[in-house]
């Protein structure tokens, strides 16, 4: 249990590194630099590092550190739990950046210092935890040392059902997101987090799980296994098509590409009260009743 101790000293570290960098920031840059740049790198690097240790728990630990999988889905839900409560707005994932392009919440020019932003940090974090583990801190570390050069693809399953398989994986996600991101933090902070454990418990034997392309392309793209092309298809093109999916399921449309609601008819905001209605048609009759009395009595030719 001494390795896992570690582990989360090195989760806590890391944590409270991004959240010094995120003060730091705010402090001495402008709004929009923090916002689209600083913000986006200290959340990437915040959740490449801690995902790549969680990873290497979640392979090693069951065999070389004696604890099972129940610790290492616990601790996916807390590490869960304090991104969406830490990252202050950001959202460390190339899908969720472009969800926001597309429902006009961000410029094209935002949007791309963003996605600059997450790929700068994801690579950052994953050179600084190959650093870290290269010291051998635990038996954990060490065994991760030895196997690192030899990683094997996460893709276990054919490339249409994996691409499925991360393609649902973002659906569901992008579904919960846009249904709590106006909610309170105390109701969307548990959900996201528990959206994330079951969809990696479920979904992890067959790919990983990952559902961020940022993330994938630094953890998974340099392993054999697979070409460049089918982790292409599979972490790039799969969570991105699920994003549109549910975009277009939870809304109707997609704003940035269509004004017209393409699933659900739209109704009017205002309605007429019933008894205005009833009252104006009654108001009504009197005067035809007029009128048709004139029309009679005029003279016929």
């Amino acid at each position: 249990m001494d390795g896992l101790n570690v582990s989360i000293a090195f989760f806590f570290l890391v944590v409270g590194v991004c959240q010094l960098l995120r003060w730091l920031s705010k402090r001495l840059l402008s709004p929009g630099t923090h916002g689209c740049l600083a913000r986006e790198f200290a959340g990437s690097l915040q959740l490449c590092m801690s995902c790549l240790e969680l990873r290497m728990l979640m392979d090693i630990g069951p065999w070389g550190g004696g604890f099972g999988l129940d610790v290492v889905l616990t601790l996916l839900f807390l590490l869960s739990a304090v991104h969406s409560a830490s990252f202050d707005g950001a959202s460390a994932n190339p899908t969720v950046s472009l969800q926001e392009f597309l429902l006009l919440e961000s410029s094209l020019a935002a949007t791309a210092a963003k996605l600059l932003a997450q790929g700068v940090g994801t690579g950052t974090g994953w050179a600084l935890t190959r650093l870290y583990w290269s010291w051998e801190l635990t038996q954990l570390h060490f065994i991760q040392n030895l196997i690192a050069p030899e990683c094997s693809s996460s893709i276990r399953a054919s490339l249409p059902h994996a691409a499925f398989v991360e393609g649902s994986c973002s659906f569901l996600f992008h579904l919960v997101l846009l249904k709590v991101r106006q909610s309170h933090p105390l109701c969307r902070v548990p959900a996201l987090a528990v959206t994330v454990t079951f969809l990696t418990y479920t979904a992890g034997p067959f790919t990983g799980a990952i559902f961020n392309p940022a993330l994938a392309t630094a953890t998974t793209f340099h392993c054999s296994g697979n070409s460049f092309w089918d982790y292409i298809q599979v972490y790039w093109l799969g969570p991105l098509a699920g994003m549109l999916a549910a975009l277009l399921l939870f809304h109707g449309n997609i704003p940035r590409l269509f004004q017209k609601n393409l699933l659900y008819s739209q109704k009017s905001k205002y309605k007429v009260p019933k008894a205005k209605v009833t009252a104006q048609v009654e108001s009504d009759k009197p005067q035809q009743k007029r009128k048709a009395g004139k029309s009679n009595s005029e003279p016929r030719a």
